[in-house]
């Protein structure tokens, strides 16, 4: 790279060169004289401003025009400052840009953590997966058919709950602590689809077999419609909340989303990555997933806090039939994700079977409902998994700038001849 000081060095020596060679001859032409200009003494040469156009003015004259305080009415917000009852998760009438003081001091500690979380995919060695995945015997077809899987869905369940976020959540909880956390939350979406995207370029999958699953593969595409059904409504940008029937369908979103797509959906995906990453093999995709599921974690916990909190503000909408209708929608998602685990297990692998993984998912149904303060749906449901809890409560304790330069390198950019 050229510092300023060659650039002005490489450019004398041109001009050298440039002035040393022949120039052609060039045929003098009749001009007629310029008009002689007096040249204004230094001192009085001052700057004059150019005369408007019709563009300056009619910006000076908006200006003029500008009616302050119908602008801040039609704001909402008014010559009161905010007080903390002024807030609440929906339907709120106080001023969503000024962010304290806090009312939900649970959604910016949230906010806290997730900025402490933060990592990038390119921070995790994939060197040992690529040998392996090359391998002609390093893993076993049903091996093989998890990871294609597990990417195959997670690449595009991600970027749905990211759209999901930005075009609907956001748009619709009116408090700002929520929402600055539901910032965090999407880029953090964002970096999960760049890990699996990393991920498959690493390995030298097929990227249009993989990230076209959601459309071909009937287990994964069965998932990603259940919850595309529940974001075509409030994604409209028509949609408001402000009746018992909008704020229902928001929070039949909510419920949707973090409950079931992230709270159900993704943990038969997650168990066998991890479980494959604790046999030491594809350490690299295990660690990402860890690192996932730890954000995962935190979304799921949030988005739990704020259907809770929508309940208590709102007792109305948390009526018997609405209570009967979201145990349905549960029991739906783990019945979807019940199906994957039978489909990418068709025998034992890895310690686990769909046997195995529907009793874990029958658990973590348990725990959602109740989560939300509903009835159990499986007594008696045991975890077969517990060292799950204990990947969920990973720290990122790497210092990844003592690793070697050689192990940022993109994956898929390394040869294996």
């Amino acid at each position: 790279m050229l510092s300023w000081d060659d650039y002005e060095e490489d450019t004398a020596v041109a001009t050298e060169k440039t002035a040393a060679q022949p120039q052609p001859a060039v045929q003098p032409q009749a001009e007629a004289p310029a008009p002689a200009v007096e040249e204004a003494p230094a001192e009085s040469r001052q700057y004059q401003p150019r005369p408007q156009g019709d563009l300056h003015a009619r910006a000076a004259q908006a200006v003029k025009d500008l009616d302050v305080a119908a602008g801040l009415e039609e704001l909402e917000m008014g010559a009161a400052r905010i007080e903390v009852d002024d807030k609440q998760m929906i339907n709120a009438r106080a001023d969503l840009n000024q962010l304290v003081p806090f009312k939900y001091d649970w959604a910016w500690q949230k906010y806290l953590d997730g900025t402490a979380n933060h990592w990038m995919p390119q921070e995790v060695n994939m060197t040992a997966d690529i040998a392996l995945w090359k391998s002609q015997d390093g893993l076993t077809e049903d091996e093989r058919l998890i990871v294609m899987r597990s990417l195959g869905y997670f690449s595009t369940a991600d970027s749905l709950v990211a759209n999901n976020l930005v075009l609907a959540i956001y748009r619709l909880i009116t408090n700002p602590e929520c929402r600055q956390y539901l910032l965090r939350q999407a880029f953090e979406e964002a970096i999960h689809t760049h890990a699996y995207q990393y991920c498959v370029e690493s390995l030298g999958m097929d990227e249009g077999e993989v990230f076209n699953m959601y459309r071909e593969v009937p287990s994964v595409a069965a998932k990603s419609a259940w919850s595309l059904k529940h974001t075509q409504a409030i994604a409209q940008p028509t949609f408001q909340t402000g009746t018992p029937e909008t704020d229902q369908e928001l929070l039949r979103n909510m419920i949707a989303f973090y409950v079931v797509t992230e709270g159900v959906f993704f943990y038969c995906g997650f168990s066998q990555i991890l479980s494959m990453g604790r046999r030491n093999k594809m350490t690299g995709v295990a660690e990402q997933f860890q690192y996932i599921l730890r954000d995962e974690s935190m979304h799921l916990n949030f988005g739990i806090d704020m259907i809770n909190q929508i309940k208590i503000e709102n007792p109305h909408l948390w009526t018997p039939e609405f209570q009967e209708e979201v145990t349905q929608m549960i029991l739906e998602g783990t019945e979807l994700e019940i199906a994957y685990a039978r489909d990418t297990m068709p025998r034992g692998v890895l310690g686990m079977n769909a046997a195995i993984m529907e009793e874990y998912l029958h658990f973590i149904c348990n725990r959602r409902l109740a989560q939300i303060g509903l009835k159990e749906q499986f007594p008696g449901a045991t975890n077969p998994f517990p060292w799950m809890s204990e990947i969920i409560d990973l720290r990122k304790e790497k210092n990844f700038f003592e690793t070697r330069v050689t192990e940022y390198q993109v994956g898929g950019a390394l040869s294996w001849d």
